[in-house]
């Protein structure tokens, strides 16, 4: 029977021993925290992005969705969708108004309010959450009043859910009250004022949030951050929610049909009218459209035509870009300039137009208007000379070539100048210039 040495078993206890220790203390991998960026307006194609992100978060078991967030405000249906899965998400969510000179205006104050963690960057601002009608139609004082009772009870209720300031919250809806990042973390509204991402994750870390199902502990510190972007179709109709896109969507618009009209068959220029409209119909049924923006528009469009075919040295071209100018200046009615034609657009669209049918659609029109400078239609008006005696028929000679004449007047000598009132087929109708002899 073979035996070992004491030494050798205390060694072998130890190796063990220390084996075990090591893979004990080894630490576990820290779940991730997801960041996307939200900004621009609320609108369908963000709601999209979040629920998309939301659900990455749960595949990827991330510890924290974090929504960097930069909005004038939006749509209340894309708003309520994405206040309804950040309420009954199991995954915490933290929305974090940045960069220094963003905000969370009208529907980025419910998103604020109603993450599990609230922060701000230095240089933010919050709030003018008063609900406006998303068609641009006037409202009656009492619809109006039960929308903005449905959206502070609203704003109030999710507010108190999450242990904020209810009673601010509903101001910023009932009267558009707005606040700088100090007063919103004086006033509870947010939970904390932090430079940057990473001072925040730090500053959480350790955090206790209460979600539906559990109560979880938050790691931050060390956590690896994971970025999702939207996809390629989000970040379309993003753009197609922005003013000014829309203007300049609705002139190419404009510019493609007039352009089909006058060259029929050309078929470029009416495809990309076309589609040119089509999406500037989707971005009007997502932004507060105002009717009489829309209205000075057409009048606009009716003014440049009616100078086109009828000139008035100018005055009716004045008229429709003035019309113009304002049109796209009242197309959308919002507080927020973000939520409106920009003055360099707007002034940048009415020039162009307006040489455009000044210069571009007069001279078309005027083109196919003039006489026509070749062929038989040609002759029509034309000065000829008579080669035999016109009684009532003869010839005559017109541009290198004999040509068989008529007339319904006074005999024609040979020789005498004729003028060609028109053409009977081959025949040329004529009668004598006057004057000539």
């Amino acid at each position: 029977m073979l035996r070992f040495p004491a030494r050798r078993w205390l060694a072998v206890l130890l190796f063990a021993t220390g084996t075990v220790m090591v893979f004990a203390q080894k630490p576990a991998e820290v779940p991730p925290v997801i960041v996307m960026r939200m900004e621009g307006v609320i609108a369908p194609p963000n709601a999209e992005y979040f629920s998309r992100t939301l659900r990455i978060a749960r595949e990827r078991g991330a510890q924290l969705l974090v929504v960097e967030l930069d909005t004038p405000g939006g749509l209340m249906n894309s708003m309520e969708q994405i206040v309804k899965e950040m309420l009954s998400s199991e995954v915490p969510v933290a929305v974090y108004v940045s960069p220094a000179g963003a905000k969370a205006g009208s529907a980025g104050v419910f998103i604020t309010v109603a993450a599990h963690i609230a922060a701000m960057a230095p240089g933010t601002s919050i709030g003018a959450a008063h609900p406006v009608p998303a068609g641009g139609e006037e409202m009656s004082r009492t619809m109006e009043k039960k929308v903005v009772n449905y959206a502070a009870s609203y704003i109030r209720s999710i507010a108190e859910q999450r242990g904020r300031n209810a009673d601010w919250a509903e101001k910023a809806v009932r009267e558009s009250a707005a606040i700088s990042e100090k007063q919103a973390l004086e006033k509870r509204v947010v939970d904390m004022v932090v430079p940057n991402l990473n001072a925040l994750l730090q500053q959480i870390d350790g955090r206790t949030v209460k979600l539906p199902q559990r109560t979880v502990t938050l790691r931050t510190r060390e956590a690896p951050i994971q970025r999702s972007e939207m996809v390629l179709r989000e970040k379309l109709l993003q753009v197609l929610v922005n003013p000014n896109v829309l203007a300049i969507l609705g002139i190419l618009a404009l510019y493609g049909l007039i352009a089909e009209i006058q060259n029929p068959g050309a078929i470029f220029p009416g495809v990309i009218g076309a589609i040119s409209l089509l999406l500037m119909l989707y971005g009007f049924s997502v932004l507060p459209v105002s009717w009489a923006g829309i209205a000075l528009l057409i009048l606009a469009v009716i003014l440049f035509v009616a100078d086109a075919f009828a000139p008035s040295h100018g005055v009716l071209t004045l008229g429709g870009a003035i019309s113009m100018l304002l049109g796209l200046l009242l197309l959308f009615e919002s507080p927020d300039p973000a939520l409106r034609v920009s003055w360099v657009v707007a002034l940048t669209l009415t020039g162009l137009t307006s040489l455009f049918f000044a210069f571009i659609v007069a001279a078309g029109v005027r083109a196919q208007r003039a006489r026509r400078v070749t062929g038989m239609e040609a002759m029509a008006g034309a000065v000829a000379v008579a080669r035999t005696d016109i009684a009532p028929r003869g010839k005559i000679f017109y541009d290198g070539a004999y040509w068989n004449a008529v007339t319904a007047g006074e005999s024609i000598k040979a020789g005498e100048r004729v003028v060609i009132e028109r053409m009977d087929g081959l025949t040329a109708v004529v009668r004598k210039e006057e004057g000539s002899g």
